[in-house]
Order: C-alpha cells, then sequence, then structure tokens
C-alpha cells in the first residue's frame, strides 16, 4: 500500500541582512508512491514559499479548496518558541492534507517545492520549459548534490567512503547551491525528538 511521510520540522533562525531574518523549516519526504522521483528527500523552505505553492497549487486546481496555512499574524514572534512551532504544525497538517489529493498530487510545482531547493521563479521556470532541465533532472540533481543524506539504494551500495561532496556538482545550472540544505537533514524520523 502507497504511503507519504511528510515531516516539517527543525525551525532555524536565517539572517537575510542585517536587519531582516526569517525562519525556515526542514521539509522531510519518505513515501513509495510512484507519484514521487524520490522515495526520500530533505529539503529546507520559509514560510513565504509555502503561501507561493498554495497561491499556486489553488490556481490550477480552481475547483479544490485547498487547506489553509497557519495565519500570518502581525504579532508572530520568531523568538517565541510557541509561535514558531504552532506554525510549524500548521504547515505540517497543510503538507499533509496536500498530498492527499490526486490531482494536487500531479502538479510539478509541489514535487519541486518538495525535492528540490530551488526558488519559486525558478520552479516556475522549469514548469514552464524554460530551462535547460526537466522537472526529474532537477530532484534528481538536487539530491545528488545533497549527498550527506542517505537517499535511495544505489546511493546506500556506494558506501561511506563515497558520500563526500562531489566537485563537478557546484555548478548544477540549477541555481544557486545552498550549503545549509544539507545541515542537520535526519535520515529517520523516529529519532525526532518532540
Amino acid at each position: 500500500q502507497e504511503f507519504v511521510t511528510v515531516l516539517v520540522r527543525d525551525p532555524r533562525t536565517q539572517k537575510e541582512d542585517s536587519w531582516h531574518s526569517y525562519i525556515d523549516y526542514e521539509i522531510f519526504v519518505h513515501t513509495n508512491s510512484i507519484c514521487f522521483t524520490r522515495k526520500t528527500s530533505c529539503v529546507r523552505r520559509r514560510f513565504r514559499e509555502f503561501v507561493w505553492l498554495r497561491q499556486r497549487l489553488q490556481s490550477n486546481a480552481v475547483l479544490i479548496q485547498l487547506p489553509e496555512l497557519p495565519s500570518k499574524t502581525p504579532f508572530f514572534n520568531m523568538n517565541n518558541p510557541h509561535h514558531v512551532d504552532h506554525r510549524r504544525q500548521g504547515l505540517q497538517e497543510f503538507l499533509e492534507k496536500i498530498l492527499q489529493d490526486a490531482l494536487l498530487l500531479s502538479d510539478s510545482r509541489l514535487h519541486l517545492f518538495l525535492q528540490t531547493q530551488l526558488s519559486p521563479e525558478d520552479m516556475e521556470a522549469c514548469v514552464s520549459g524554460q530551462t535547460k532541465y526537466s522537472v526529474a533532472d532537477a530532484i534528481h540533481k538536487f539530491a545528488s548534490l545533497n549527498r550527506r543524506f542517505p537517499i535511495e539504494a544505489e546511493e546506500r551500495q556506494q558506501g561511506s567512503s563515497n558520500a563526500g561532496s562531489d566537485p563537478a556538482s557546484s555548478s548544477s545550472g540549477l541555481g544557486p547551491s545552498d550549503d545549509s540544505v544539507s545541515c542537520g537533514c535526519k535520515a529517520n524520523p523516529a529519532s525526532e525528538e518532540s
């Protein structure tokens, strides 16, 4: 039987510049669904990227009532663990509901959002055919860049001696790589503390 497990976890504060910060969240996906290019993936996304995803999914599936995101409150305090965890739970519930809908699962933007670190602009360009790489290429390339995260059987067979970074992978053509992406992704969801 097919399953899709999605976890939103590990909120981290990121500095945009000397005045602005934001929180991003790790999205861990483990599945055996034929809808997914990779069966295990781990990316980091911020709240505004979830907002973008919801808008794009809604515009492509106008007859479906999409679940709501946690409300964007002006009183959100990124230093308040309760506020951060409440948003994290809301983002996870949003993704869990989205992934139960077969029509939404057919949207390439959802897969790029969950399985690559492409920006919303790059995801749009990829889906529109304006890039040299396909959706599947982008997902496979991101997985190969993210070598610290054990993904599929063929990579496990390479052994831990080959688990280092690939020097040729830095010029992927998939936009800027984010070294923080591979940091902290845990392969075993059971090891996550609540």
